[in-house]
């Protein structure tokens, strides 16, 4: 099983249109244009149903007393935690590919519409929404695709992994809001074969230059 992009090579710093967040031009930061990269994959193995896509960032400080504090650096000893940034469940194996923004252009505040989706699919909820959960101006229920926005002030450069999942159930056991322990803990028991593509972003000017 393959997966492969045209948005970036693997491994490699993705681009900001890519992502959720930006370095502005006065070095600030800002909401960039949160466009969905291209995926595409082939050699799904026999007996192939929905497949299922997660892609997620491992290197979120697991707490946030020091996160965007323009006078420290969040500490690369901090323990790390999973942030999901996008779920994807029942993808018909017919689609061998996700074009470019064809799921997502733009930051919505107070969230995007879901869990339905393009081909039939269904989208989980990603973690800004737990981010935004106690800001007025953003707070809402944020389904599918979100890109990159990581501390401007962390020390480590944060890693984005793409999962491709192939199945053997007709549909993934989730429902309605679903989040992304629910979508691990479905997938259990249930895949065939699985490929990762990844990229990695920074907004300490620090580490992007």
């Amino acid at each position: 099983m393959k997966l492969w992009s045209d948005s970036w090579t693997n491994g490699d710093r993705i681009a900001a249109k890519y992502a959720a967040g930006r370095l502005d031009d006065k070095g600030g930061v800002g909401f960039s244009d949160n466009v969905n990269p291209h995926l595409a994959w082939s050699e799904l193995p026999p007996g192939t149903k929905p497949l299922a896509l997660i892609c997620h960032d491992f290197d979120v400080p697991s707490k946030g007393d020091d996160v965007n504090k323009a006078d420290r650096e969040i500490p690369s000893d901090l323990p790390r935690v999973d942030f999901f940034h996008w779920l994807l469940v029942d993808l018909p194996p017919s689609v061998t590919q996700i074009g470019e923004g064809e799921f997502c252009r733009g930051f919505t505040p107070r969230g995007k519409p879901g869990p339905a989706a393009a081909h039939g699919a269904r989208q989980g909820l990603n973690d800004y929404t737990g981010w935004f959960a106690g800001d007025a101006e953003r707070a809402g229920d944020y389904f599918g695709y979100a890109g990159p926005f990581p501390p401007f002030n962390d020390s480590l450069v944060h890693h984005y992994v793409f999962t491709l999942y192939a199945l053997d159930v007709v549909r993934l056991p989730v429902e309605g809001h679903f989040n992304g322990a629910q979508v691990r803990a479905a997938l259990a028991g249930h895949v065939l074969d699985a490929a990762t593509y990844s990229g990695t972003y920074t907004l300490n000017k620090r580490l992007s230059r």
